[in-house]
């Protein structure tokens, strides 16, 4: 018996105490919540359960299970980093699927019963007596009225030939010819005269599988037709209940054979009746064990028994109670759910999460790979910040991932459920960003909308604002957006009356800003109001201990993007990609994975060595090139960003010579843009660089 400790002891904690405590495999040892009312508090003392109020008092080697459901992850992470390696920590999440699989299959165990006992209700309540028999004659149901008429009991009528009841019965006839008879008069042993209608029962494939007879004392014949009728309404409708059924049920003998299915029966299981009516209970079981035979030995119920049934492989859910009759075991009956419905609405669910979650902010710090020391920080800071309003400056490489903590520092904040409104100030030109950023009045310039246009700072009011490469705005709008810092308020292009707003601003750059105050590119005073809550995200090279890991992820995402299904790469794989130095960091290695999985064949599963593309191409032409000269010499051991390096410092050099230091004509002529210049000439120690 495993023990548990259930911390939280909410709604969810009390479903789950209520579900544990069904089960003979879990012992309840605690039930901790710093609220001693709560109703999972309540109920734990009602059962002699220990209660407490701090979970760390309660902790202790010897447990098996932990199931956190207060919704707080920080509390989930301190469980987790306090319990002992062979304690399970099952989070709220997780258990609040399960307890609502189990309280699903518990409703399908009580509409079974329901519907059971609506059965027997409708045929041993009714006025009329009914006999049904086998295709043989022998006597298999025998209801209250028909023991009254007859004067016989059910016990003793039930499995004896239908002659020996009633010597002068029609069935056998019945099944012999397969014809109905309407409302013919028969005299009983016991001188009752009834009027009685008989019946041949078919299967599908209009094969005789035993008649009914349906009879009441002549004395009723007056309402013979309305009775008629109502019967023939009511077994529409029972056949259009188990018809209708989307779970399948089947019911076995008390040797385990099968007796019935439905049609939901065959749907997910893929067996016909011929393959089931008649054979063992093992039949269709692909994968487990036969739960019919189970309860059959045990005389006990089985709920929530995962198994795979059928041709088709189905995963389901089974849940099989007995057949008891008068304390006598008749067979079990057997609900089997599918459980691809349930993964299928997951499905559905997730996707329709990730559709709203495109609509603002789409990540959150679960979406952020790292376990280097560099990126803990980087997180830990990060979700620091998101408690507080201060501006955030997240600092880094391009294709580090800037973004990404942008959306999740959002996601963490208070402001969640506001908009967030991202910008990328090199996209847009400087003539447009002005307007783009503050808005504009009516007639503010030519082309200007009727009305004006809010900004993206109105847009983002209450909300938070993701200036990216923010070392790319000019000194005029840098002085607007000081302003915006200092004062909470905007003023329109074209307007004098200030706006207030209240915006959570997160600027990233991937630019030495120190650098480019020195150089007056960039305003000082808006530097130390950007640099508050500094957050420095380390280039993927310095962490390739983590490639493997995000390796993975970017595989799962790039499936559900291309529709592949990628399940994982091998180490030698892994071990190509950390060979490589990622100057393109994180945005490099999804393109080379994507681009790994387009080529892959539909059969492959796995992603290997082979489907890494090569890094360096034509990596002899360059090496061959003789404006590299002597400088362009090389060790075969020197690692290959060294080598890029130098080659791409030798470039530069011979063009900021050729162009007498122009660097905007430099940056023209290698076909970069001036900022990437800057970056690389600084990358490179070429800030001293003499061009004699």
């Amino acid at each position: 018996m495993q023990k548990v400790m259930i911390v939280g002891a909410g709604t969810g904690g009390t479903a789950i105490l209520k579900i544990l405590m069904e089960s003979e495999s879990f012992f309840i040892e605690c039930v901790v919540d710093t609220n001693m009312d709560a109703p999972g508090m309540q109920l734990a003392k009602k059962l002699g359960i220990q209660t407490g109020s701090d979970w760390k008092r309660q902790i202790h080697d010897s447990l098996d299970i932990i199931i956190e459901v207060t919704g707080d992850e920080q509390v989930f992470e301190e469980i987790r980093d306090r319990r002992s390696g062979r304690t399970l920590l099952i989070p709220g999440s997780v258990a609040y699927i399960i307890a609502k699989l189990f309280e699903e299959k518990k409703e399908l165990i009580d509409k079974l019963k329901n519907e059971k006992n609506k059965h027997d209700l409708i045929f041993n309540t009714t006025n009329d007596g009914m006999i049904v028999v086998d295709k043989t004659g022998i006597v298999i149901l025998f209801n209250r009225s028909a023991e009254r008429m007859v004067e016989a009991k059910r016990k003793d009528v039930v499995g004896k030939h239908i002659t020996e009841l009633i010597p002068g019965s029609r069935l056998p006839h019945t099944i012999q010819t397969k014809r109905m008879e309407l409302n013919q008069e028969q005299v009983l042993n016991n001188g009752m005269k009834i009027i009685t209608t008989r019946i041949p029962l078919l299967d599908e494939n209009n094969e005789v599988i035993g008649a009914f007879a349906v009879f009441k004392d002549i004395t009723e014949v007056v309402n013979l037709a309305e009775e008629i009728t109502n019967l023939k309404e009511i077994q529409t409708m029972l056949q259009a209940i188990i018809h209708s059924s989307n779970d399948a049920i089947s019911v076995v003998d008390e040797k385990g054979h099968g007796i019935v299915i439905n049609p939901a029966y065959t749907r997910i299981t893929g067996l016909s009746k011929e393959e089931v009516i008649g054979k063992p209970a093992t039949t269709d079981i692909y994968e487990g064990e036969s739960m019919h035979m189970q309860v059959l030995q045990t005389r006990r119920p089985v709920r929530g028994v995962n198994l795979r049934v059928g041709p088709l492989k189905k995963d389901v859910i089974v849940n099989v109670a007995p057949i008891i009759v008068d304390n006598r075991l008749k067979g079990s009956v057997g609900v089997i759910h599918d459980v691809s419905e349930i993964q299928q609405l997951t499905k559905e669910l997730d996707r329709a999460r990730q559709i709203i979650r495109t609509l603002e902010a789409k990540y959150s710090f679960a979406d952020i790979i790292g376990q280097s020391e560099e990126m803990k920080l980087a997180v830990e800071q990060a979700k620091l910040s998101a408690k507080t309003p201060a501006t955030v400056l997240l600092r880094g490489e391009s294709g580090t991932g800037k973004e990404l903590f942008a959306h999740a520092i959002h996601n963490a904040s208070e402001k969640k459920f506001n908009k967030f409104v991202r910008v990328n100030c090199a996209a847009i030109s400087e003539s447009l960003l002005e307007s783009e950023l503050f808005g504009y009045e009516e007639g503010a310039f030519s082309g200007a909308k009727r009305g004006g246009k809010r900004g993206f700072f109105e847009e983002a009011n209450k909300g938070s604002i993701f200036l990216d490469e923010i070392g790319e705005l000019s000194p005029n709008i840098q002085a607007k957006l000081l302003r915006v810092l200092q004062e909470n308020e905007i003023i329109r292009v074209g307007g004098t009356k200030p706006v207030p707003i209240k915006v959570r601003v997160i600027a990233a750059t991937n630019l030495n800003l120190e650098k480019a105050i020195t150089i007056g590119t960039f305003r000082e005073d808006l530097y130390f109001r950007l640099n508050r809550m500094p957050i420095h995200i380390s280039p993927l090279r310095k962490r390739k201990e983590e490639i493997e890991a995000m390796a993975k992820h970017l595989i799962q995402k790039i499936n559900q993007e291309y529709g592949r299904n990628i399940e994982g790469i091998t180490d030698e794989a892994i071990e190509k990609l950390k060979q490589y130095d990622w100057p393109g960091n994180v945005r490099e290695l999804e393109n080379i994975l994507g681009r790994a999985i387009i080529f892959m064949k539909i059969n492959e599963s796995v992603m290997d060595e082979e489907h890494i593309p090569d890094f360096i191409e034509n990596d002899e032409k360059i090496l061959n090139d003789p404006n590299l000269g002597k400088e362009g010499a090389f060790s075969q051991q020197e690692p290959l960003s060294e080598m890029l390096d130098r080659y791409e410092s030798k470039l530069i050099k011979q063009s900021l010579i050729q162009h007498k230091g122009n660097k905007t004509a430099t940056a023209k002529s290698l076909r970069i843009s001036v900022r990437n210049l800057y970056y690389k000439i600084e990358k490179l120690n070429l800030e001293n660089f003499s061009m004699q």
